[in-house]
């Protein structure tokens, strides 16, 4: 017997992660377990596209500078 998809929705939920999480389709699966992560790219995801391209783009320089850091320690 296999769980329906809203079974499987209502699991992912309530451990806070995802159905490709759950059906081992997620290739970085730290990222998938944090609902803080996931909120926010779908709240990125919802915005208009000028505004996504300002956000990946502070999310860009953001991560080069951590990069950056790293190197430079």
């Amino acid at each position: 017997m296999r769980p329906s998809i809203d079974v499987v929705r209502k699991l992912a939920d309530a451990l806070a992660t995802t159905v490709g999480f759950l059906l081992g389709e997620a290739n970085d699966t730290n990222i998938l377990k944090d609902p803080k992560i996931m909120k926010r790219l779908n709240e990125i995801n919802e915005l208009p596209d000028k505004d996504k391209e300002c956000a990946y783009s502070l999310l860009d320089a953001f991560l080069a500078k951590s990069k950056l850091q790293a190197i430079l320690k």
